[in-house]
């Protein structure tokens, strides 16, 4: 364990001890405000600092197990090899988890998510694209247990989508989807490219928690314009005969939000509206990350849809990751909703580089 995590949690541990003082001394319990301050950073610190006496414990009986690695007697030898690489791998496992500890939780990641795929370049390839990554992470909700509710859409002329918003919803949601956003790129030949060309087609990801009224920014209704719109439709008994869709723009800052999915003119508008509160939120949240940015080298999930995160190349059937360099050949199944190790191998990244700041 390096140096300065265990500092941090020696003090970490110095702190817990100086609470449970604390919260025994008649004057602090005569404040109920400070009592429960102190209690609750107790229940925090708590499960931390129990972990680490754990490794500390474990990293005595290592101490014990290599020290009779040098009895004069074989089997005592043997037995304490053995005990020793076992303890050694417990203790490995007790730093990581203790390292996961150390970094702060998002308070966002439990929250539902707003999907937004939008074909980018590359014209009819790259809406035949977006409708593979909508049927990607369709996929991935089920694999989870997660619900996927199509808010609007726009179909491309040979399938796909030019643009595609859902929801999902579930738990821990946005702690797995948060690292999509960006520009995702495809490389393959085209079903309609008659001399077997590769071509390369983009389509931008973003992904916005969802957020309550209470959790947000302020949204002054005199700076809104809300229209009413017919929904689109296939036609037939459903087809939409009044105004239910709604568009909702933003006056200062241009945004502007739809949705036509459910029939009730009145349950748009509140969709509509908790859509146009994630992208508020999410526009803020990208100030301060390219700020924080500035002074960190790796940037992982910082949101810039600028930024070409992933590459899907279907001849070689690999998936390449540009931000932390994972390369994986097995894209058939990722495609297919099996996005577990790539969101895993990301979320290790973005836990690593939060560590490393609080060092």
């Amino acid at each position: 364990m390096k140096d300065t995590i265990r500092r941090r949690l020696e003090r970490t541990a110095d702190r817990r001890a100086e609470i449970e003082r604390m919260l025994s001394d008649p004057a602090v319990i005569a404040k109920p405000e400070k009592f429960r301050d102190l209690s609750v950073e107790f229940a925090r610190i708590e499960p931390l600092v129990r972990a680490f006496e754990r490794y500390r414990e474990r990293e005595r009986q290592l101490a014990a197990a290599e020290a009779m690695a040098a009895d004069k007697d074989p089997a005592v030898r043997e037995m304490a090899r053995q005990e020793a690489a076992e303890l050694a791998a417990a203790a490995a496992t007790d730093e990581t988890d203790l390292q996961q500890m150390l970094v702060p939780p998002d308070p966002l990641d439990d929250h539902d998510v707003f999907l937004e795929i939008r074909a980018a370049a590359g014209g009819n390839e790259a809406a035949i694209f977006a409708g593979d990554l909508f049927r990607m992470y369709s996929r991935y909700a089920e694999r989870r247990g997660w619900t996927v509710e199509l808010l609007s859409e726009s179909r491309g002329e040979h399938g796909g989508y030019r643009e595609v918003i859902s929801r999902i919803a579930g738990r821990g949601v946005y702690a797995r989807l948060k690292f999509e956003s960006g520009t995702h790129r495809v490389q393959r030949v085209p079903a309609t490219e008659s001399q077997g060309r590769i071509h390369t087609s983009t389509c931008t990801v973003a992904v916005l928690p969802e957020v309550d009224e209470v959790e947000t920014v302020e949204i002054n209704p005199a700076e809104l314009r809300v229209d009413t719109y017919r929904s689109s439709g296939a036609g037939g008994q459903h087809v939409n005969k009044t105004d239910s869709a709604v568009r909702i723009t933003h006056l200062p800052t241009g945004i502007v939000v739809e949705c036509q999915d459910e029939r009730s003119q009145h349950k748009n508008r509140a969709r509509a509206m908790s859509l146009l509160r994630a992208r508020l939120l999410a526009a803020e949240r990208e100030r301060a990350s390219a700020e924080k940015a500035r002074t960190r080298k790796l940037q992982v999930g910082t949101g810039d849809r600028s930024e070409r995160i992933r590459t899907y190349n279907f001849p070689q059937g690999r998936l390449t990751d540009h931000r932390i360099e994972l390369t994986l050949y097995r894209l058939d199944d990722i495609i297919n909703g099996d996005l577990d190790e790539v969101m895993d191998a990301l979320l290790r990244e973005h836990r690593a580089e939060e560590l490393a700041v609080l060092e």
